[in-house]
């Protein structure tokens, strides 16, 4: 006795039916397109990981900004009215000691300064500024 492979009567290839038992959800045209949606899934989760992190960095520095322009321009209008001359750089100072740079830095009038200043964001995403600018007054009113 010889063994014969089963041949289908009509001559043709055509795919198995669907099988009975725990293999039984998944069809031969469906093999692999769970590979697909997961490596798809995990693209958009890291797009939307970068861009959280992106716009949390933005976040962090707007603030960073905000507070170095406030204590700038405190530092500036503290100096003017203790009778010193140089309340710019003494803003300069103090903005640099907060990760910010002065960007123009004025003298009003009643000893007021106001001054804008500008930190650098911690990552960069292309289109997206890198740079936060804040500005900030203070003296009498």
């Amino acid at each position: 006795m010889t063994a014969r492979s089963r041949v289908p009567s009509h001559g043709s290839l055509m795919p198995e039916p669907a099988r009975t038992g725990p293999e039984s959800s998944c069809t031969w045209r469906e093999r692999g397109s769970g590979t697909v949606l997961t490596v798809a899934a995990i693209g958009v989760l890291l797009v939307l990981t970068t861009a959280g992190l992106q716009l949390g960095a933005a976040a962090s520095a707007a603030h960073r900004a905000r507070t170095a322009a406030d204590l700038a321009a405190l530092a500036g209008a503290g100096a003017l009215q203790s009778g010193q001359a140089d309340a710019c750089v003494r803003a300069a100072v103090v903005a640099r000691r907060n990760g910010a740079q002065v960007v123009e830095c004025a003298l009003g009038v009643n000893e007021s300064v106001s001054v804008r200043v500008s930190t650098q964001v911690a990552t960069s995403w292309p289109g997206v500024p890198d740079r936060a600018v804040a500005s900030a007054r203070a003296g009498p009113a």
